[in-house]
């Protein structure tokens, strides 16, 4: 759809195509920052930002494509040209869908995802950052993402990184007999420390920067557990077999004088950025995997809900399809109220004419003056109903020119772009079909 106005322009680096270091160099600001930032660049009118611990995207709606890939240019700088992922209109809007029904996560299908996006949604319009063409966009998208977990078994299973993390360590370590030690207290290490108290681990440690939030992650689950501070960190880590760290620090919070007392350890790091300085894997006794290892642990989950992840598939085209065909009408709709307001104003001035011109002759009835206007708004509708077909058709499949073409004929103020998208509502009572001379048509799609 390049070319028009009210376009969306979209950038993303993840866990697709780029590494964690990648992914981690892409700008390290709040969403509500991003999205300041993108506002305040030439051409952009609405703009939406989404950080995950294995993703960072952005999006803006301008005038033109060529606007929007500008305003992104330097979105992710220092990342390789194949870890990042220019999105136009059309691709931007599916893959928004995707995201949020959890087919483009790490694990496929968790649940985590729908809250990061709602919250992301929340803090873009807390900066005016969501307009028209975007909060369609971004409803939509949520809209299939609690669908897809409604109607079908796509989370069911492996549902978040800390499950995932858990599952890793299984294939490392017998967590019946097992002390862990969640860093973290937010969302993430939460659903961890239910994964870990799920998978029978003896004892869990909840380390935080605020202790009262770390006791309420412990107080949640059923087995033996503490919480700590992050002070604490070095002492706790020596008293464990297992560590995973999610906090949402931009720090590492585990370095090698964290790790200087502790024996054989497993590491498991799930945070973005990362929490565990890459230091660490040269201490001997000591394993460290970050979300990149994660890979096998999640492929096999996606194997399992691949029938789940087709059905999601036709829900996200049918949605796609829908909405496509409303924005491709609406982007006619400008059109066509510019060509019947034309034909209003030229209809309003002829019957003015008539009427004076008969008055002359004789006085008219209020039913002759009723009858005048009914011949007239007749022979509008009758005419107009071809070139109000052949519009929409063209948006239909992006022709362009034809819809220029009607503007150029019916508005005078028009400058030769392309109608915004979406426009104005066409009148309820334009008809749908009729039949005109060709000649209408044709000088309606003449380029």
């Amino acid at each position: 759809m390049s070319g028009n106005r009210n376009v969306i322009a979209g950038v993303s680096v993840s866990h697709v195509n780029a590494s964690v270091d990648e992914i981690e160099r892409v700008g390290g600001d709040s969403v509500r920052e991003t999205v300041r930032d993108l506002l305040a660049r030439e051409g952009v009118d609405e703009a939406f930002a989404l950080r995950t611990c294995n993703r960072a995207e952005a999006y803006v709606v301008t005038d033109d494509a060529a606007t929007g890939r500008r305003a992104l240019d330097d979105f992710a700088p220092d990342v390789r040209a194949g870890a990042v992922v220019d999105l136009d209109h059309e691709e931007a809007i599916r893959h928004l869908m995707r995201v949020a029904a959890g087919l483009e996560s790490l694990v496929v299908g968790e649940d985590q995802i729908i809250g990061q996006f709602r919250t992301a949604l929340e803090e873009a319009r807390s900066v005016g950052g969501v307009g028209p063409t975007l909060d369609e966009a971004l409803t939509k998208a949520l809209r299939v993402g609690e669908r897809a977990r409604s109607e079908t078994a796509i989370n069911e299973g492996v549902v978040s990184l800390g499950s995932a993390a858990v599952r890793l360590a299984e294939r490392h370590l017998d967590l019946t007999e097992a002390t862990a030690l969640v860093v973290g207290a937010g969302e993430m290490g939460l659903l961890t420390a239910r994964a870990l108290d799920a998978a029978g681990v003896s004892r869990i440690l909840v380390a935080n920067r605020t202790v009262p939030h770390a006791e309420h992650v412990a107080r949640d689950v059923t087995c033996s557990a503490s919480a700590v501070g992050l002070d604490a960190l070095p002492a706790a880590v020596s008293a464990v077999d297992l560590v995973v760290s999610a906090t949402a620090s931009p720090d590492y919070v585990i370095d090698d004088a964290t790790l200087v007392d502790a024996a054989e350890t497993l590491l498991i790091d799930i945070a973005q950025p990362r929490d565990i300085d890459p230091v660490t894997t040269t201490i001997e006794g000591v394993i460290v995997h970050d979300i990149d290892a994660l890979e096998a642990v999640t492929d096999e989950t996606h194997e399992k809900r691949q029938a789940a992840a087709e059905r999601v598939e036709e829900m996200i085209d049918a949605e796609f399809a829908h909405l496509m065909e409303r924005f491709k009408r609406n982007r006619a709709d400008e059109a066509i109220g510019a060509m019947y307001e034309s034909a209003e104003r030229m209809k309003q001035s002829e019957v003015e004419t008539a009427l004076r011109k008969l008055e002359s002759q004789g006085e008219l009835t209020e039913e002759q003056r009723e009858t005048v206007g009914a011949l007239a708004d007749t022979i509008v509708n009758q005419l107009l109903a071809a070139p109000t077909k052949s519009l929409r058709e063209a948006a239909a499949e992006d022709d362009w020119s034809t819809i220029q073409t009607a503007m150029q004929l019916f508005d005078p103020d028009f400058g030769g772009e392309p109608p915004a998208l979406p426009g104005s509502e066409t009148p309820d009572s334009i008809p749908e079909d009729a039949d005109v001379p060709q000649h209408v048509v044709d000088r309606l799609t003449d380029d």
